[in-house]
């Protein structure tokens, strides 16, 4: 079975602006797949692309097998595209737009009084039936936006920072209604700068930067990638730059340094020491220890404590989404 989407050296070019660079993206039915990178990586042109709505300059885009740009008119049925923000005309009410839109998919009759009946009560906006769609709030916006896309079943959907601008209660009611969707096969293509909720709701995610993909597959692997070593923050009652160079010269670890110092004297290796505060937390670097060898970080605080020091915190750092993000994306891991 071909992905539901496949990108294959996909570009796109705005004079000598390159929006993409050789994307190749691959996402298979029922996938949810998360698409985060900083402002202005791609992520937008990419959808865009996918919706049909932009021209690659070269490369190819295929969705559920079709080609973007020779057969759109196929593909067209298939998805449902989110953008960031909705539009409307003026005094509109929520079951006119719906209605508006189910007539230019060709849904008529009874069929479309039942089709917008049902998106309401699945996007749980039925309550809001005949309120004017500029009166609503941004989140009862959005969830009206995907109700529009669903009217016509796509297999496909195509969402654009759905969360942006939501307050908490708003963003966890989309969540829970993109939840729902997954359950009912949908596949999710979504942007969003919101990183816990996407690693709570995708099972896929991609990293893009400059229009180049850097990184694709399972938030797990994501952060095993990222995870360069343990960071841990131990904190001492007093002489922490004797406390450091204890710690650096234990075989292991990668660096220490002090964890109030702004500059990259403050770093600590074995032949040196902190330089540039009084503080008395530390923070550091440490390579996976071989557990065969019966060996591991925390005889951290084992040495610290048989050589006089009291300690007021040892705590690991964790690698989530978020810090993944944040390395890949500043080239930390290579």
């Amino acid at each position: 079975m071909p992905p539901m989407i496949e990108t294959i050296n996909l570009t796109k070019k705005y004079g000598e602006l390159i929006a993409l660079n050789n994307l190749n993206l691959i996402i298979n039915e029922g996938d949810c797949f998360g698409f985060i990178g900083p402002n202005g990586a791609g992520k937008t042109t990419t959808i865009k692309i996918l919706a049909t709505l932009l021209k690659p300059s070269s490369g190819q885009a295929n969705v559920a097998g079709l080609t973007i740009g020779y057969q759109n008119r196929q593909i067209r049925p298939l998805i449902g595209y989110v953008p960031d923000f909705m539009g409307a005309y003026e005094d509109m009410v929520v079951t006119e737009y719906l209605e508006f839109f189910a007539a230019s998919y060709g849904i008529h009759g009874g069929q479309r009084i039942k089709t917008v009946k049902d998106v309401l009560e699945l996007t749980d906006l039925t309550y809001k039936a005949d309120a004017e769609v500029n009166s609503l709030s941004r989140g009862m916006q959005q969830r009206l936006s995907v109700a529009r896309v669903l009217l016509h079943d796509p297999k496909v959907l195509l969402m654009d920072e759905p969360a942006s601008g939501l307050d908490p209660r708003a963003r966890i009611e989309m969540r829970e209604l993109l939840k729902e969707l997954r359950r009912m096969g949908k596949t999710i293509l979504i942007s969003s700068h919101i990183l816990p909720e996407l690693a709570e709701l995708c099972n896929v995610v991609g990293i893009i930067e400059r229009g180049q993909l850097l990184f694709s597959g399972t938030v797990d692997e994501i952060v095993r990638r990222a995870k360069m070593g343990h960071i841990l923050h131990v904190g001492v009652t007093d002489r922490v730059e004797e406390a450091a160079k204890v710690i650096a010269s234990m075989p292991g670890v990668k660096k220490v340094s002090l964890a109030d110092a702004e500059s990259p004297g403050a770093a600590v290796n074995g032949a040196g020491g902190a330089k540039g505060s009084n503080g008395h937390a530390m923070k550091m670097i440490v390579a996976d220890f071989d557990a065969a060898g019966g060996r591991n970080y925390t005889d951290i605080p084992n040495v610290l404590i048989n050589q006089g020091f009291r300690i007021t915190k040892f705590t690991e750092e964790p690698v989530n989404l978020e810090t993944a993000f944040m390395r890949l994306t500043k080239g930390l891991v290579q």
